[in-house]
């Protein structure tokens, strides 16, 4: 008996020896599982992050062409002909008699032509409206500066809601700031185009394609 009591008694300091080594080696796995887990710069956070703010810009900039759309019809709408004004009856072209000389209009003056390509013709109902609207508060915010360079002329867009991703072209030749913005929305072709010198401002509608990205040399102006 005494033998056997003496072999217990030396197996259980080499046990409890046994059971703090794994111990200790679980809570050294746990604390690395934790560090790895709230390390910041784990791979992957920063392009979740960046996709986040890209987002929240995306959804902002949408909306705000909703808000300034929002009086306007709905897309794909067609654009109704200038109606006649009220008293007048259309006009139609006067055929001259057979054998009739046909005077030039006094002055050399030339009847105007509709344009065949460019906004007018190109954009629809919605497009048209909202193009209004947006050439008007840019072109009243643009005003306002008194020396319009790239950086002043990007801060003000920005400020009006035109996000980074839609303003092209921005540059500045001698005192003039030229830029263009991508509006293109819900299957529309609107862009706007305008120039910039502190002392004239001139912000018009561009037509661009429908898909692919945008390009500046694509775009069509007005006639």
């Amino acid at each position: 008996m005494m033998r056997t009591r003496h072999r217990i008694m030396a197996v259980e300091p080499v046990m409890r020896r046994r059971r703090r080594r794994l111990a200790v080696t679980a809570l050294a796995a746990l604390t690395l599982a934790a560090c790895g887990s709230e390390r910041p710069d784990s791979p992957g956070a920063p392009t979740r992050s960046a996709d986040a703010v890209s987002a929240r810009k995306d959804a902002a900039f949408t909306k705000m062409l909703d808000e300034v759309a929002r009086e306007c019809p709905p897309p794909g709408a067609k654009r109704k002909a200038p109606a006649t004004p009220k008293g007048e009856a259309p006009t139609a072209p006067v055929e001259p008699p057979p054998g009739a000389t046909v005077e030039p209009p006094p002055g050399g003056a030339v009847e105007p032509v509709a344009p065949t390509a460019g906004p007018e013709v190109e954009l629809d109902a919605r497009d048209w409206c909202a193009g209004v609207q947006h050439e008007q508060r840019v072109a009243e915010a643009v005003l306002r500066l008194k020396r319009p360079d790239p950086a002043q002329v990007r801060k003000v867009l920005n400020g009006l809601g035109y996000i980074d991703e839609r303003i092209h072209g921005l540059k500045r030749s001698g005192a003039v700031t030229t830029f263009a913005v991508d509006l293109r929305d819900k299957g529309g072709r609107l862009c706007l185009e305008g120039t910039a010198n502190g002392d004239l401002t001139e912000v018009e509608m561009c037509v661009a394609p429908v898909r692919g990205a945008f390009d500046i040399a694509n775009i069509t102006r007005r006639s």
